[in-house]
């Protein structure tokens, strides 16, 4: 099985970035002038693109992740910070309204299960639960936090 074959094999499968393929050559032990055509040649016929990854990323994760633990994720798929940057603001421009949908969603969902009428009115440990669940969901915790409490004081 020659290089371009191997990587059609694994494309198949799923979704790489041109880095993991260039680990995935190296570990199978093809040269690296093999496996830089090969990528060229696939990303020439449009079955390999970082910025498609980025965007499946995201869109993959919205709502449920924030900016940093996907942008964590692709890192370590070895795409560019810049790159994720890009395509982050272009997916965000044209998903501006579905993006405050899904926000709102998510305060819904974390007033259901932390029981909060209202968000001037919680004790300190449902708040720490509350920013460490979205912490780990890669929100700025005490951003969203804020946000929220400013417009339950507005309503």
């Amino acid at each position: 099985m020659n290089c371009l074959d191997y990587f059609y094999f694994l494309l198949s499968r799923k979704d790489y970035s041109a880095s993991e393929l260039r680990k995935k050559g190296q570990e199978k032990g093809f040269g690296h002038e093999e496996i830089l055509e090969a990528i060229a040649q696939i990303q020439d016929r449009g079955y390999q693109s970082d910025t498609r990854l980025v965007a499946n990323s995201i869109a993959s994760a919205a709502g449920k992740y924030g900016k940093s633990a996907v942008k964590r994720k692709c890192l370590q798929k070895g795409i560019s910070s810049d790159l994720f940057e890009q395509v982050w603001e272009e997916e965000i421009a044209e998903n501006l309204d579905s993006e405050a949908q899904r926000l709102a969603e998510l305060k819904a969902k974390v007033m259901r299960k932390y029981k909060i009428e209202a968000w001037g009115k919680v004790d300190q440990k449902t708040k720490g639960k509350v920013l460490n669940y979205l912490q780990y969901r890669g929100f700025n915790g005490f951003e969203m936090w804020r946000q929220w409490e400013t417009e339950d004081e507005e309503d």
